[in-house]
C-alpha cells in the first residue's frame, strides 16, 4: 500500500469516516480538503430515488444560482438580425447566424452554450450530430430557446445553469469555485437543492434524496445528511 502524500494526510485528518455533515459544514470543509494549486470547481452530486427510464420519473431544470459559478461562460447567439444588438450588449460573445451555422457544421464548437429563437430551430436541427454529443443542443426547457435572447444571455452569463439526471439517477452540476467564500457555496447549494425539491416527480416514490455529496475538483467527496437540507 502506498504512503499518503503530506496533503492527503492532512485531508484524510479533516473527514471523519463514515460521518454525513450538514451543507453548512460541508460547505466550509470543502475549501480546506482542496489542494489544487488552481482554483477549483465546487461540485455537487445528488442520487434521487427515480427511475430516469420513465418519462415521468424524470428530473430535468434550471436554476440561476445567486452566486454565480466562478467561470467564465462563452455565449453564442445565433438570432436574426433585429436582435443582434440586444444580445451584444447583454453580452453574447459570438452572435450571428447563417456564418455561425457553417462554422459549427465544419466542426467549430469553442463555446459553452448557444441560444436562439423559435423561429431559427429549423435551421439549427441539422447541427444535431455536432452539438447534440458535446450537450450544446438548444432546448426550450432549458431556456436556450426563447423570443427574448438578451434576458437569457443575461441570465446564464449570470449564473444560470440547466441539469438532467442521468441515466444512474444521479443529479450532477458544478455550483462554484473554491475560492468562494462558505456562505457564498452554500447559497448556491441551497438553492440548487431547493430546485432539485421543487422538482420531484410525483411518480416517485419512497426516498427522493438518497445521498448528496459535495467535493471540489481532485478531492475526496463530502458525505452530507439529507436532512439537513430538509427545511430548505
Amino acid at each position: 500500500m502506498s504512503k499518503l502524500t503530506k496533503n492527503q494526510k492532512l485531508v484524510a485528518d479533516k473527514i471523519e469516516a463514515g460521518k454525513a455533515y450538514t451543507l453548512k459544514e460541508a460547505a466550509s470543509l470543502v475549501k480546506e480538503i482542496t489542494t489544487t494549486k488552481f482554483d477549483a470547481s465546487v461540485d455537487i452530486d445528488v442520487r434521487l430515488g427515480v427511475d430516469p427510464r420513465k418519462a415521468n420519473q424524470m428530473v430535468r431544470g434550471v436554476v440561476s444560482l445567486p452566486n454565480g459559478t466562478g467561470k467564465t461562460v462563452r455565449v453564442l447567439c445565433l438570432c436574426t438580425p433585429d436582435a443582434e444588438a440586444a444580445a451584444k450588449e447583454a453580452g453574447a460573445d459570438y452572435v450571428g447566424l447563417d456564418e455561425y451555422i457553417e462554422k459549427i457544421k465544419g466542426g467549430w464548437t469553442d463555446v459553452d452554450v448557444i441560444i436562439t429563437m423559435p423561429a431559427i430551430m429549423g435551421k439549427i436541427g441539422a447541427l444535431g450530430r455536432v452539438l447534440g454529443p458535446r450537450g450544446l443542443m438548444p432546448n426550450p426547457k432549458s431556456g436556450t430557446v426563447t423570443m427574448d435572447v438578451a434576458k437569457a444571455v443575461r441570465e446564464v452569463k449570470q449564473g444560470k445553469i440547466d441539469f438532467k439526471v442521468d441515466k444512474t439517477g444521479i443529479v450532477h452540476a458544478s455550483i462554484g469555485k473554491v475560492s468562494f467564500t462558505p456562505e457564498q457555496i452554500l447559497g448556491n447549494a441551497k438553492e440548487f437543492l431547493a430546485t432539485i425539491v421543487k422538482l420531484k416527480p410525483t411518480a416517485a416514490k419512497g426516498t427522493y434524496m438518497k445521498s448528496i455529496y459535495l467535493s471540489s475538483t481532485m478531492s475526496k467527496g463530502i458525505k452530507i445528511d439529507p436532512k439537513s437540507v430538509e427545511e430548505i
